[in-house]
């Protein structure tokens, strides 16, 4: 058995974690984004299983990737994870994260506005069903980081206060909350930061 260096341990199948670059590999993102949206989910599943909110089109997302290629993580050719990746260039191709932007406006981190850095916004975080609990997350921000670490300060997310096993799993991988505010709908948000260069 050959073994993959820097992959996770696992001997029944081999991850790789690499950016999308090709039209299959976006579909393949959408497909996973589908299979999780918090609508088509159970309670039951939202609760234990987390889920995801926006849903992009193939445009939208090709839109975001020619701007910053998106991490994805694949079992052979099948998409099986993923971390958006979005700038504040995006900020007005996508209308929904409009109020997130501006939030990022009015937000001090160490004394600055956060939209005073350079920052990376992890847009939306997805493991496929089967594959949690594997340590899959990890790896994806481990390779996040190695890809756009030395590029933006910081990765910069919000996660529904409704959604624990996300929550859990950020502040694990180091995210500290800095933040907190409830959308016109009235879910709360956390708004969570990933240093990469300051030690925190």
């Amino acid at each position: 058995m050959g073994s993959h260096i820097g992959q996770p341990q696992h001997t029944h199948f081999m991850i790789t974690y690499t950016t999308s670059k090709t039209t299959a590999e976006l579909e393949g993102i959408l497909q996973l984004q589908k299979a999780n949206l918090a609508r088509g989910l159970t309670h039951e599943e939202i609760q234990n299983q987390g889920f995801v909110t926006v849903h992009h089109s193939y445009d939208q997302l090709t839109q975001l990737n020619d701007i910053e290629q998106h991490l994805i993580a694949k079992d052979g050719d099948q998409v099986i994870g993923y971390l958006l990746a979005m700038t504040a260039a995006s900020k007005h191709d996508l209308p929904i994260l409009i109020p997130m932007f501006e939030a990022f406006d009015d937000i001090d981190y160490l004394g600055k506005k956060i939209s005073a850095y350079h920052y990376l916004v992890v847009g939306q975080v997805c493991i496929g069903k089967e594959y949690r609990g594997q340590g899959i997350l990890d790896q994806c921000y481990a390779a996040y980081k190695e890809f756009f670490g030395s590029k933006y300060d910081f990765a910069i997310t919000e996660i529904a206060r409704n959604n624990p096993r996300s929550l859990n799993a950020h502040k694990r991988i180091g995210f500290v909350e800095i933040h907190t505010y409830t959308d016109p709908e009235g879910t709360e948000w956390a708004v969570v930061v990933w240093d990469w260069g300051k030690g925190l």
